[in-house]
């Protein structure tokens, strides 16, 4: 294989797996559309009112449209990227995301999360850990997520003007607690 064809072709295969199917969208409804999406890509889910995270694509319950409602996302690792957000939008009772080294999540991911109607609305927790194409404009964009309680950001080395971002945020979000851990 020639140099970079490895790589070339992932990044392929995770395109083919972010691709969002509205029709399956429509036919499973969002939550479990969703599920799909992120278990393809490496994530794990988390439902309401259970304490186990989904890990395994079979092995994700089955049971009457709507049943089972995505809380928690933890997206370690995982190759998610801008193209699958969608899958994203009919989700109404996610509180908590986790992103850890996504090397898909930039700038584009943070605000098309913040831009999402329902996470406005239910997301209370987010962690954004070691995912290196994140810059100060998109922290910046999370100003949006007005019922933010928790933000958690560690090891992002594109964050360049940390004082002034992290003011910005304070003022639009003044309720939000916000823990740093970057050199």
């Amino acid at each position: 294989l020639p140099p970079g064809s490895c790589r070339a072709f992932w990044g392929w295969l995770n395109a083919v797996f972010n691709k969002v199917d509205h029709e399956r969208i429509q036919a499973v409804g969002p939550d479990r559309a969703a599920s799909e999406w992120l278990l393809r890509c490496g994530a794990l889910v988390r439902y309401q009112g259970s304490p186990k995270w989904q890990q395994d694509y079979n092995g994700l319950p089955t049971g009457p449209l709507g049943k089972y409602k995505i809380e928690a996302i933890d997206a370690t690792d995982s190759c998610i990227m801008y193209r699958g957000f969608d899958y994203l939008d009919g989700l109404e009772h996610v509180t908590d995301i986790k992103l850890e080294k996504c090397m898909y999540i930039q700038d584009e991911c943070l605000q098309r999360l913040s831009e999402t109607n329902n996470l406005q609305k239910s997301l209370q927790q987010l962690k954004i850990i070691s995912c290196g194409n994140v810059t100060d404009r998109g922290i910046l964009a999370l100003h949006k997520l007005t019922n933010l309680g928790y933000l958690y950001l560690s090891d992002l080395p594109g964050i360049r003007e940390k004082e002034t971002t992290f003011r910005v945020l304070q003022q639009a979000l003044p309720n939000l607690e916000l823990e740093l851990d970057l050199e």
